[in-house]
């Protein structure tokens, strides 16, 4: 396992004064060889759990948003079932009613005026009083999710991002349904839509750089431990290889080497770097670590991020940073998606690094309990009725017989 940046950085440092120049050529030589270095990928069950833990809550997300998409929120219950196959719903809209009592409510309607009456759903009572704490909680939020947004323009090479891609990533950022149409025309100091909206051609442009947004997590991070130690701390990544993983020793000195390179910020301007070359590496890992640090889960799927290459000159192959980098970064094939991972937001399987918006996550899950209890208690209840029929029917023929 290697030590600590911190450690790494103290005895490189101390070689450099002894041996400047080959320090220098020896760091060039390592990275320039790049390619050449394979670190094999290595399940880690307990980022897996945290996956598999978020299944049933993003579920029962999905059909909830299916649902409200419509209409007037509501649907004909078959028109629901019918779309069971692209929610990735494996059993009957009724069963999972059934299993998660409490989201929707029932009432026949008419279709067409003079069709038969079907039966519909729509949300609950319950499911509406989340949607308004849905609300509170996004508006108290409002700033982080402005600089979020500013933040991801600013990491763009042109300083402006496809309003379509943007609404494909705004349940990764916590971003509100109608962010568009409510949140950017409030904020025209830092955003302007340029293009043909309603004909895919249209993108959100940064207006004015905010210097408060300008500074990453791991930036921030340095500055507080500075003031908190009294000695200035370099803007570095945490890296952290998890138990029983180990490095050959071609790619621990690699490592070590890159981790020696200055930091460069991902919302500096590095249109002068070459692709290959070694700061950019270190730039392409530092706007990935921003971008899984401004998501709600720190962790996004490659294939989204993926959509953003050219935006933000991620190289075909980028995704092999995540699995060369495997102290910084897990690479997870959970459910046949592969999922990025921000290791240091993570204990076991337990999310630490929480983003304020997660509330709205935690609020949802409560509604989604309550339901799972009061079926659970209902199942009791009629048990114990059965149990009670059985010794009365047990009872009865015993009479009977004698």
């Amino acid at each position: 396992m290697l030590s600590t940046p911190h450690t790494l950085f103290s005895c490189l440092r101390s070689f450099k004064s002894a041996h400047p120049s080959l320090l220098s050529q020896e760091i060039v030589f390592q990275i320039r060889h790049i390619s050449s270095l394979k670190v094999i990928w290595r399940k880690d069950y307990r980022l897996d759990e945290a996956i598999e833990n978020d299944k049933r809550y993003k579920l029962c997300a999905r059909v909830v948003r299916e649902v409200l998409n419509e209409p007037g929120q509501v649907i004909p219950l078959r028109y629901l079932e019918k779309r069971r196959q692209r929610l990735r719903l494996n059993v009957s809209v009724k069963m999972f009613m059934s299993c998660n009592p409490g989201l929707f409510e029932t009432y026949y309607d008419r279709i067409k005026p003079k069709s038969e009456p079907v039966l519909f759903l729509r949300a609950s009572d319950r499911l509406r009083g989340f949607l308004e704490e849905e609300k509170r909680i996004t508006m108290e939020n409002e700033g982080l999710i402005v600089s979020k947004l500013c933040k991801l323009l600013m990491i763009s090479k042109d300083k402006m991002l496809s309003v379509d891609k943007l609404v494909h990533v705004k349940r990764e950022f916590g971003f509100p349904n109608d962010f568009l149409v409510n949140l950017v025309p409030k904020y025209p100091e830092y955003f302007q839509i340029v293009g043909s909206p309603g004909e895919g051609k249209s993108f959100l442009q940064l207006v004015s750089r905010n210097p408060d947004f300008a500074k990453s997590v791991i930036e921030r991070r340095a500055e507080d431990e500075s003031i908190s130690t009294g000695i200035r701390i370099r803007p570095n990544f945490n890296y952290k290889l998890p138990p029983g993983f180990i490095l050959r020793k071609e790619m621990r000195e690699w490592v070590r080497d890159w981790l020696e390179l200055d930091y460069i910020s991902p919302y500096e301007d590095v249109s002068h770097l070459a692709q290959s070359s070694p700061e950019m590496e270190k730039r392409t890992v530092g706007v990935f670590h921003e971008l899984l640090s401004l998501s709600l889960f720190k962790r996004i799927p490659v294939p989204t991020l993926g959509k953003f290459s050219d935006e933000y000159r991620f190289s075909n192959a980028f995704s092999s940073v995540f699995t060369r980098h495997s102290g910084i970064f897990y690479l997870s094939l959970k459910g046949g998606i592969e999922n990025a991972m921000l290791r240091e937001a993570y204990e076991g399987s337990q999310l630490i690094d929480r983003d304020p918006l997660l509330e709205i996550k935690d609020k949802f899950v409560e509604l989604l309990e309550q339901g799972w209890r009061e079926r659970a208690e209902q199942r009791r209840q009629r048990a114990k009725q059965l149990r009670k029929d059985m010794d009365f029917m047990a009872a009865r023929t015993v009479h009977l017989k004698g």
